[in-house]
């Protein structure tokens, strides 16, 4: 062979010894530590702990804080609602004409008075209502006088009013001078216009319920009064409407009509008058309660509402005592006001009757709202899950090398958890920094700990549950059976629970205002029982549609069916995250939607017609002038009186109940849709004279054809039955104004007022007056009876378009709609990662069929169809299993919910499915599973054939 040549070599260079360049060893960057590795490796799913402990810590620590501003709200609400048309607090005293005189003039002498008695009416307000509890108006009024202008005899009524607006809304003239001694009065530009009036004119003041001795009044001004709006004298218009606008009374004995209309006064005038006729004058302090959000906040809860009833119960004693002293609470004319001898102070407000139902109602509210808080925990809690398997999936391989080099479970265990420990810190501390957030009260931050700390520890668990000893030695051929009824054992003891669960709360309800566990966890054990009822159940269709599919050419739906059949089971979380999802969703959309439609009924059952005046048999005069309001088409009387009926044949009593008349005819004529009139025509109650002077009537509990008798002011009655009386009768909402002192237990008695001319009509306990009409004059009709309280002896006036109004501005049902919603939306929210993960955990066999699939020729779409098919018998197990049972929660729970504490109906509400929810609801959930596949698809297509399959792999 021939010798490849050496080159030469350099020739040495003499003096300089050879030596050889010592070869530069390759650098390589320091290597992170290992714990550093395994977190950077780990840092997506690390990401996704550190989100899921802000979100539930969030939640945890501030659902509390939330539930005390929600109540808060809905109390603020409900004192707005009940001071709209009255003073939440008001004081009063009677004063006679002054027995001496001051220094000064008389006028400002009661003027005077009147203000000083404000200021310490004002100072003794109690410490934690300084600010929130004050006066805002004076108003002293004297009783009607008569005036005759344009022909037209008009009662008028004169006030003082120290919130009355100043000169802004005059549109002539100005207000009536206090310093003046000619009695000047000042109307709205209405009245002057419906009376026709005139600045300066003068208006010799005739007898009426007072006397005025030849008194003249002048017309100094027209103010203009805004009874829409909110500006100047806007509640003086509400709670007075008759100086806003005169109301037109019914003709007495052919004299023609006659009007009633009011107007401003200065004190002075009220001084003259009183003088002259001797009268004794009560004025009115009006006080409002105004809480802030902080306040109601306070106040909201078990023992704030104690603290605020204590309040309000002692500040009229502290009141009464800084405005005459202890003598004040034995009565009789012992106080001052200025030069005038006046009584104690008497006080009323609706404030305590508005708290103590908002109080009953709130403790339902509060179960109501933890029931969605449970459904949004146990999807948060199944996302946990998710993410801890998912987590512990991607390193057991890792962690049964270094157990099989000598590692120990809770060496590893210990480890996770230093490496999940920063992102747990990291999402606590946002959590808490989220929940700080909501004012005002400061957040339950052990809660949130307690949530962090349960989901940090879970990752470590698993890991110690997969490595313990046991697990290490499981031989892979165990026996099938022994799974299978280990299987079966879980199932039967999920569903016994699941049923324990319901059967509890049924029987006892709720726990009371703190949380009930028991509730929080009766949705997640439903949820699992109905879970384990899908995975029996809806393998077989698959299995019977696969075998369909094979008959076919295309082999992508029967490996999708095939698989999907097979892979049952291990799909079991995800199908309990869709299903616990889609059931709190829609018996959370049927709750909102039942509160609803059941306030609407409560609306109508409270009004009974477009409008009803209770208080007719008493006020007849009233009752007649609302009859020909403007706008009233047909009236209906209702009546209502309290019996105890006897058997006449056997003596038996048959209990308390309650007898019900109304006008058949009128009643058919203008609602046919009655159903108390059709059971009155259908009896022929009415139409036919009573045989034998009995009288017919329909009995809910008695049989056809028995006979009754009643006494009735000393009066004994025959009553024969002659039908049964309709459920559907007692839920017509024309008896609704006249059934607020009954009960559903109360036994009914209905019949038509045409049979019942024995009794006279002022003997009946409740007396109505249906108004029927599409266009009732309501301002005039307010006119008539208005809203405040001092006009509570006229009887009271409810309009159905008032009642709607109130019950769709309810700050209770506003927020627990709010709730309903927001838990609804996060709960969505965590349902994508939830089944994002857990598609993760099974993403690895999809990925290998479709590889082998894809060396075949199959192309990206025909991917794409092939894990949407293998998903879709998932997802419709699940829309059909959230459904059904978001449907029968509501009425599963109804005992534990009680839906009719906020409505106030005739009964119960019914539950309805609503479609249009349970079609956004799949809508929903379709589109969350598309998004899932089409990011695993997108995920999968970005790996090559070479990162899945390997040449000695097996098929």
């Amino acid at each position: 062979m021939r010798r490849t040549q050496r080159p030469p070599r350099a020739p040495a260079i003499p003096g300089r010894r050879r030596t050889h360049a010592p070869a530069t060893p390759e650098r390589r960057p320091p290597r992170a530590p290992a714990a550093l590795r395994e977190m950077r490796a780990e840092l997506p799913l690390l990401v996704c702990t550190t989100l899921l402990i802000a979100l539930l810590s969030a939640v945890a620590a501030g659902a509390p804080a939330l539930l005390d501003r929600f109540a808060g709200e809905a109390l603020t609400a409900r004192l707005d609602q009940a001071q709209r048309s009255a003073p939440g607090l008001r004081l009063s005293a009677r004063f006679e004409p002054a027995t001496r005189r001051g220094p000064r003039d008389l006028a400002t002498g009661l003027g005077e008075g009147l203000h000083a008695a404000t200021t310490v009416i004002g100072n003794a307000v109690p410490g934690p209502l300084k600010g929130r509890l004050a006066p805002y108006a004076t108003r002293v009024e004297l009783a009607s006088v008569g005036i005759r202008t344009a022909g037209r005899e008009t009662a008028l009524g004169l006030i003082h009013a120290s919130d009355a607006p100043g000169r802004a809304v005059y549109a002539e003239g100005r207000p009536p001078d206090p310093r003046s001694r000619t009695i000047e009065v000042a109307f709205s530009t209405r009245t002057r216009d419906t009376l026709k009036l005139r600045l300066g004119q003068r208006l010799p003041l005739r007898p009426g319920s007072l006397e005025p001795a030849g008194a003249t009044a002048v017309v100094v001004g027209f103010f203009t009064a805004d009874e829409r709006g909110s500006g100047p004298g806007a509640r003086l218009w509400r709670e007075q409407p008759l100086l806003a606008r005169p109301s037109q009374q019914p003709p007495r004995d052919g004299s023609g009509p006659r009007w009633e209309a009011r107007a401003l006064v200065a004190p002075r005038t009220l001084t003259t008058l009183q003088d002259r006729t001797g009268v004794t004058l009560t004025a009115d302090w009006s006080l409002r309660l105004d809480l802030d959000v902080a306040a109601a906040a306070r106040f909201a809860g078990e023992e704030g509402r104690k603290e605020l009833r204590r309040l309000l119960t002692r500040y009229p004693d502290d009141a009464r005592t800084a405005y005459c002293g202890d003598i004040g609470s034995f009565g009789g004319m012992y106080c001052r006001i200025g030069d005038h001898a006046a009584s104690s102070l008497d006080d009323r407000t609706p404030l305590l009757d508005s708290l103590d139902t908002f109080g009953r109602q709130w403790r339902h509210g509060r179960v109501v709202i933890s029931f969605a808080l449970a459904s949004l925990l146990a999807v948060g809690v199944l996302t946990v899950v998710a993410t801890a398997l998912l987590a512990l999936r991607r390193r057991l391989d890792v962690h049964r090398l270094q157990r099989a080099r000598g590692a120990s479970a809770h060496r590893l265990a210990l480890t996770r958890a230093a490496h999940t420990a920063p992102a747990a810190l990291a999402g606590l501390a946002a959590g808490l920094t989220a929940a700080r957030s909501l004012p005002p009260a400061a957040p339950a931050d052990h809660y949130g700990a307690g949530v962090a700390v349960l989901v940090w520890l879970l990752l470590p668990a698993l890991t110690w549950y997969a490595l313990r000893d046991r697990t290490a030695r499981t031989r892979q051929d165990a026996p099938g059976p022994r799974r299978g009824g280990r299987r079966i054992v879980a199932e039967l003891l999920v569903l016994l629970l699941a049923a324990a669960g319901v059967a509890a709360l049924r029987t006892r309800g709720t726990a009371g205002a703190g949380p009930d566990p028991l509730l929080a966890a009766v949705p997640a054990l439903l949820g699992l029982a109905v879970v384990a009822v899908l995975l029996r159940c809806y393998p077989l269709p698959v299995r019977l549609a696969a075998r369909w599919a094979a008959r076919g050419r295309g082999a992508v739906a029967l490996i999708a069916l095939s698989r999907a059949a097979k892979e049952a089971p291990a799909r079991a979380l995800a199908l309990l995250v869709l299903v616990v999802t889609l059931a709190g969703a829609v018996s959370g959309g049927i709750v909102v939607g039942t509160l609803a439609d059941a306030r609407r009924t409560a609306a109508a059952w409270q009004a009974g017609a477009d409008a009803a005046y209770l208080g007719a048999a008493h006020h007849p005069g009233v009752a007649e002038r609302l009859a020909r309001a403007r706008g009233v088409e047909s009236t209906v009387r209702v009546r209502q009186l309290r019996v105890d009926p006897t058997s006449a044949t056997s003596g038996e009593r048959h209990g308390v109940g309650s007898l019900l008349a109304v006008d058949g005819d009128r009643l058919r004529a203008a609602s046919p849709d009655s159903e108390a009139g059709r059971a009155l025509a259908a009896a022929r109650i009415g139409s036919t004279a009573p045989s034998g002077g009995d009288i017919p009537v329909l009995a809910s509990d008695a049989r056809t054809g028995e006979a009754l008798t009643i006494v009735s002011h000393g009066r004994k009655l025959r009553l024969r039955v002659v039908g049964r009386l309709p459920a559907e009768v007692l839920r017509d909402p024309a008896l609704g104004p006249v059934r607020s002192s009954t009960t559903a237990r109360d036994r009914m008695l209905l019949t038509d007022n045409r049979a019942l001319t024995a009794i006279d009509p002022g003997d009946y306990e409740q007396t109505a007056l249906l108004l029927y009409g599409p266009r009732l004059d309501v301002r005039e009709l307010r006119a008539v009876v208005p809203e405040a309280a001092s006009a509570a002896a006229l009887g009271e006036l409810r309009i159905r378009a008032e009642e709607e109004a109130e019950a769709s501005s309810d700050g209770l049902i506003r927020v627990l709609v709010t709730a309903h919603t927001g838990c609804t939306a996060l709960a969505v929210a965590l349902a994508l990662p939830a089944l994002l993960l857990d598609l993760l955990l099974s993403a690895p066999a999809r990925v290998r069929t479709a590889a082998h699939l894809r060396t075949l020729g199959l192309n990206c779409g025909a991917t794409s169809a092939l894990h949407l098919l293998q998903l879709l018998p998932m997802v419709l197990a699940a829309l059909v299993g959230g459904g059904a049972l978001g449907l029968m929660l509501p009425v599963l729970l109804e005992p534990a919910l009680r839906l009719d504490e906020f409505t106030g109906g005739p009964g119960t509400p019914g539950t309805a499915p609503d479609p249009l929810l349970a079609a956004a609801a799949g809508a929903g959930l379709g589109l969350l599973v598309l998004t899932a596949v089409g990011m695993e698809t997108w995920w999968g297509g970005r790996r090559r054939l070479g990162a899945v399959l390997r040449l000695t792999e097996e098929r």
